[in-house]
C-alpha cells in the first residue's frame, strides 16, 4: 500500500532492543509501529538494538503495518551508525528527532543515499516555526509531533484541553497540509486512562490529524476507533455522494441532504471520508 494511501490511526512506539516486545507487535492490531532506537534504548544498548532490530525487520511478519524506524539525533554519536546499519533494511520510513530545518532532512537523505521516505519529528520550537520548509523537502513524508519534548521547550504547563499546545499543533498542521504529508499526533501518557486518551483522541481527530502515537498496546483500541469514520459518518457521505450525483444529472450545481447543502467540496471529502474507510477495512483483513 502506498504510503500517502495507509491508514495512520495507531502508531506504537517499540523498543528496537527488545526481542519480545519486537515479536509481540507483529500481531497487535495497529496501523503503524515506530521501532525506536532513541529514548526507548539505554545508551549502552544503543549499537546492540541495531542489530535486534534489523534481524526483526529481515524476519518480517508485520503485514501490512507501516514499518517505521526512529534513528538516534544525526548530531549524537549513534545516528550515523544507526543509519548505516539499517539503510538497507525491511523498513517503509526513517523517522528523524528534533528536526529544526529542512537542511536536517537533506543530511538524513545524504546518509540514506536512497528514495526511501523520511518522517521529521516536530518536537522544537524551530521544528515548529520552520515546519513548512521541512514539509516541503521532497523526501518528507510524515510529521510526528513530539509533544512532551515541545512541552518541556515551551516551558508551557500540562492541561487536558493542550490549549498551551494549540499555535504549535496546529502550525505543523497547516504545513502538513500544505505538502500533502501525513501529520500524526503525540502521545498521551497516561497509558491507563481511556477516558483521558479518548478526549485526546477526539481533540487531535477534530484538528485535523491523521492518528496518534502511542506507548502501551492497551491504547490501540481506544485509538483505532477514534481516528476511524464513523457508521454515521460513513452513512452520510454515501448519501452525499449520491444526493450530488442526481442533482448534477438534474443539471443542478447543489443538492440538499438531511437539510443542508452539499456542494463539490462537500462530495470531495466525503470521497476522502470513504477511501480512508476502505483502507482501514483492507487493513483489518
Amino acid at each position: 500500500m502506498d504510503m500517502a494511501a495507509r491508514p495512520y490511526r495507531s502508531v506504537l512506539y517499540i523498543p528496537g532492543s527488545k526481542d519480545r516486545a519486537l515479536d509481540k507487535a507483529r500481531g497487535l492490531a495497529v496501523d503503524a509501529i515506530i521501532f525506536d532506537l532513541e529514548d526507548a534504548v539505554a545508551p549502552d544498548a544503543k549499537e546492540g538494538a541495531r542489530d535486534t532490530l534489523k534481524a526483526a525487520l529481515a524476519e518480517g511478519g508485520y503485514g501490512n503495518r507501516a514499518k517505521i524506524v526512529r534513528i538516534n539525533g544525526l548530531d549524537t554519536q549513534w545516528g550515523e551508525g544507526d543509519v548505516a546499519a539499517l539503510r538497507d533494511a525491511d523498513a517503509d520510513a526513517f523517522l528523524l528527532p528534533k528536526v529544526n530545518s529542512a537542511a536536517d532532512v537533506q543530511a538524513l537523505a545524504d546518509l540514506l543515499g536512497n528514495d526511501t521516505p523520511i518522517w521529521a519529528m516536530i518536537e522544537t520550537p524551530l521544528g515548529v516555526l520552520n515546519a513548512l520548509e521541512i514539509a516541503a523537502h521532497p523526501q518528507l513524508q510524515g510529521f510526528v509531533a513530539g509533544t512532551n519534548d515541545l512541552a518541556k521547550e515551551l516551558n508551557c504547563r500540562y492541561r487536558a484541553d493542550r490549549l498551551p499546545m494549540q499555535m504549535a499543533l496546529q502550525t505543523m498542521l497547516l504545513a502538513a497540509r500544505a505538502h500533502g504529508v501525513v501529520a500524526v499526533d503525540g502521545v498521551y501518557n497516561q497509558f491507563k486512562d481511556d477516558e483521558g486518551l479518548k478526549a485526546e483522541c477526539d481533540q487531535g481527530r477534530d484538528l485535523g490529524f491523521d492518528g496518534k502515537t502511542l506507548i502501551h498496546p492497551a491504547q490501540v483500541a481506544v485509538t483505532n476507533e477514534a481516528f476511524a469514520p464513523s457508521e454515521a459518518e460513513i452513512d452520510l457521505a454515501k448519501r452525499q455522494i449520491a444526493a450530488f450525483e442526481e442533482s448534477e444529472a438534474a443539471g443542478q450545481g447543489v443538492a440538499v441532504v438531511d437539510g443542508k447543502i452539499v456542494e463539490n467540496l462537500h462530495v470531495e471529502t466525503a470521497t476522502k471520508l470513504l477511501a480512508k474507510a476502505a483502507a482501514i477495512a483492507e487493513r483489518a483483513e
